[in-house]
């Protein structure tokens, strides 16, 4: 791009978004605030190798660049060195660098590996990622990396340290493990001898950042091990990049997972974990903001902004991520020390879903403050097991103890039937094992007591027969959705199977829209309960109305539908409450409160 042309952007950009004042204090720009926040929250942008050679081999590129850079906050570049066969030269890049810190601006290097001209092997395989196994891809990616290693102080990986490979030479490699197997322990041995080793050879002092995508009930099928490459690398960040939910560019994907996604990985992680790294794509202003509500509201402290062409071009949620920016680190400042809690739901890591993939982004989305853990909550009052939670062998000791203790269980019945005690969990939660065969498929539901056309199917994955539970939802007559015996719940779900993936040629991301979120607000109130415990707040709200309790006894309440949706939530004590985004009143009635939230709207209610 020619610099009169960015020149033309820029100016249109100014006039049309603004760098106008921002924050609490007065008269202070987005850029100062922006620096006087960075320890509650930081904005960085990720900047590919293709705009680096076009755009930072000019001075007026520069200050260009510049402008936009502190216009929008950001005090953070992460500079690209690589990405499909495109690399940075090592004297453009050094000059990048000084340039930027010489202005303010912290630097990162960054690298996609994926192949591209002469640079490594593409795989034999749906998407355009490296074959690992061949000896090229390996030393053409040392070879970028000890070339970079001694220019960056922090080196981030981007999304594509994985492999779907199917070549000959992959096959031989594998031999008799499954390609899960074979992949991850392959990505766990490349991490250190193409990425690690080499790179602290030339810069001892490097710190090297894994950055994972945001599909986590998929990562282990392609070599991401998130049980061995958390110790490995010096840091983790993580995808929050749902985009939209209601389009199929990027999967219809929920804004729950992010939350879902950046947690559960922060569970395996410890001190290691950090920012969150969302984009443009797939996005209109409101998802985009979505993102980094989710991303927040999941502890991470600084933002990783894919990409930077998307502040050249403009879009209309840059605008929103300044208005917003205080109120984004205020709740930063609060999730770092109250985060986020509730009732936890279990998955191992590397564990298969079955057919439970993503199912707990659409119970964040039914308004249950769901946590996710990697270990199993032994000290939680309400536990969650969807099919993954069947990869831990040794699970039901774990939870009769648990039951013992008084505790809450929600299990799936994909979960009975895959793990180990399957029948005696059957028996204990009052059905019939042996009936756990059939899927049913439909478009009706009997919503209290009467039959209930939705928009899109749901879908029960199996047959369940109550010997002792009650039925408290129903498909139709004979096919319940939600059974309880006591304190054991059945829910009878199914989002996606690998053969849903197959069918639309889907690899990543949920492939179609399901029924879940057409679920009736009776529905939606009384799986809910399902989860509460005694004196927690209660939420009366359709799907798509999520409700993330902080530590601090404050809920962040958010609509994702379309419309003005009504809310009323019964809080624990009475008293006078706030939105703690704007610091003004919310009208209540004793322990009652009543919203109407406009659509694509949050509020922080908190105790004055």
């Amino acid at each position: 791009m020619k610099p009169f042309t960015l020149i033309l952007i820029l100016f249109a950009l100014l006039v049309n978004t603004g760098c106008a004042p921002a924050g609490k204090q007065q008269g202070d720009d987005i850029w100062s605030l922006a620096n006087a926040r960075k320890s509650d929250l930081g904005i960085g942008v990720y900047v590919i190798a293709q705009t680096v050679n076009q755009m930072f081999s000019t001075d007026a590129g520069k200050r260009e660049a510049l402008s936009v850079l502190k216009c929008n906050g950001i005090t953070k570049v992460y500079l690209e060195v690589h990405r499909c066969g495109e690399v940075v030269p090592v004297d453009l890049l050094k000059s990048t660098v000084v340039f930027l810190k010489s202005n303010g601006i912290e630097v990162v290097g960054g690298i996609a590996t994926l192949p591209g001209g002469d640079i490594g092997v593409p795989q034999k395989g749906p998407l355009t990622w490296l074959n690992w196994q061949n000896p090229k891809s390996q030393n053409d990616m040392r070879k970028i990396m000890e070339d970079a290693a001694p220019l960056f102080d922090t080196f981030i990986i981007d999304d594509f340290f994985c492999t779907s490979d199917t070549s000959e030479e992959s096959k031989l490699a594998k031999g008799n493990r499954s390609w899960s197997e074979y992949r991850r322990a392959l990505m766990t041995e490349v991490a250190q001898t193409v990425l690690i080793k080499p790179a602290k050879a030339k810069n001892p002092s490097i710190k090297i950042i894994l950055k994972y995508p945001q599909w986590y009930d998929r990562f282990h099928l392609f070599g991401y091990d998130v049980s061995t490459e958390p110790a490995l690398f010096d840091g983790i960040w993580v995808g929050t990049e749902t985009r939209g939910q209601y389009t199929q560019r990027y999967g219809f994907v929920q804004p729950y997972e992010g939350f879902i996604n950046h947690r559960w990985i922060a569970t395996l992680s410890g001190d290691k974990i950090g920012g969150a790294w969302f984009d443009h794509g797939d996005c209109n202003e409101t998802d985009f903001i979505e993102q980094a509500y989710q991303s927040v509201l999941s502890g991470a402290r600084e933002f990783v902004i894919f990409n930077f062409d998307s502040f050249i071009s403009g879009h209309p949620g840059h605008h929103l991520l300044r208005q917003d920016f205080d109120k984004l680190a205020d709740l930063a400042k609060a999730v770092a020390q109250n985060p986020v809690i509730g009732p936890t739901g279990y998955k191992p890591a590397n564990s298969d879903a079955g057919s439970d993939l993503y199912l707990m982004d659409y119970i964040g989305m039914f308004g249950i403050s769901l946590v996710p853990d990697s270990k199993y909550p032994e000290n939680s009052e309400v536990i969650f097991l969807p099919t993954q939670a069947a990869a831990d062998r040794e699970i039901l000791p774990k939870i009769m103890k648990s039951i013992a203790g008084g505790a809450k269980i929600i299990m799936t019945a994909g979960f009975i039937v895959n793990a180990n005690g399957g029948d005696k969990l059957a028996e204990m939660a009052g059905i019939k094992y042996s009936t756990l065969t059939s899927r049913n498929i439909s478009k009706t539901i009997i919503n209290e007591g009467n039959k209930q056309t939705i928009k899109f199917p749901i879908t029960t994955d199996f047959q369940l027969i109550p010997t002792k539970a009650n039925v408290l939802l129903q498909v139709s007559e004979g096919k319940p959705f939600l059974v309880q015996n006591k304190n054991l719940y059945v829910l009878n779900t199914y989002t996606f199977s690998q053969q849903d993936f197959d069918a639309v040629g889907e690899v990543l991301l949920c492939p179609r829209q399901i029924g879940l979120l057409e679920l009736p607000r009776h529905w939606m109130d009384t799986i809910r309960s399902a989860f509460y415990t005694k004196g927690e707040a209660v939420l009366d709200a359709p799907s798509r109305v999520s409700m993330q309790q902080l530590a601090d006894h404050s809920f962040v309440i958010q609509n994702y539908n379309q419309e003005t949706t009504s809310v009323d939530l019964q809080i624990p004590n009475d008293g006078p409450v706030k939105d703690g985004f704007t610091g003004k009143s919310i009208p209540s009635s004793g322990k009652k409160i009543h919203l109407e939230m406009a659509p694509r709207s949050r509020i922080w209610v908190k105790m004055k």
